[in-house]
This record gives C-alpha cells, structure tokens and sequence, in this order.
C-alpha cells in the first residue's frame, strides 16, 4: 500500500510558477514510477507528467511540455511537479499517482495509487 498526499497548489497569476510535491509513505518508494495527471471542472483526467522510479526517464503531455518539470527525490519519498509560464487552461486539480513498474506510464488507468488531489488556479 502507498498513500500519496500533494501539497503546493494555489491561486497564481498568468506566468507565474508554482512547485507541487507528492509526498509518498512507505519505504519501498524507488520501486515505483510516479506521474502526475490534472483535471478540469467537465474534462477528462488529463496525464500531465511521468517519471521513472529512478528518475532517469521522463515524459510529459504535450501542453506543458517546455513549461513543467517533473523531479523526484526518493531519499525523501518525494515527487515534484515544477509548473512555469502558467497559463489559466493550466487551471485543475493535479493529482500524484503510484505504480510499481520499472517504465513511464502515461496512461492513468495503469496507476493503482492516487492522492487526494491539490487545486491549482491560474487568472488571467
């Protein structure tokens, strides 16, 4: 069992930058890709950022590539999601997700853990 708790959302201007941090318990942590996905008020679960359980490979959705950074810090049993260049259609509730494999999932359905989720809003 992994419980994942996010941290870090808020209301932020068009441009402004925001970090979120998924903090995970348990001490298996490295055994674990972790992604981050984010939905809209009507819209479907949104895949965001993916991570490798070493952190050596990443992916990313197509509209945030270039903006958003995902890290992790697996001493800390930590994943962070740097937000950049916010625009309001960043405007959701980002979600963390857990999956015991050694590839990059991007698809949310392969996720079998998920925090409560931290709302992220950007005005313009």
């Amino acid at each position: 069992q992994v419980q994942l708790v996010e941290s870090g959302g808020g209301l932020v201007q068009a441009g402004g930058s925001l970090r979120l941090s998924c903090a995970a318990s348990g001490r298996t942590f490295s055994s674990y890709a972790m992604g981050w996905f984010r939905q809209a008020p009507g819209k479907e679960r949104e895949f965001v950022a993916a991570i490798s359980r070493s952190g050596s490979k990443t992916d990313y959705g197509d509209s945030v590539k270039g903006r958003f950074t995902i890290s992790r810090e697996n001493a800390k049993n930590t994943v962070y999601l740097q937000m950049n260049s916010l625009k309001p259609e960043d405007t959701a509730v980002y979600y963390c997700a857990a999956v015991q494999t050694g590839l990059v999932m991007t698809i949310p359905t392969k996720y079998d853990y998920w925090g409560q989720g931290t709302q992220v809003t950007v005005s313009s």
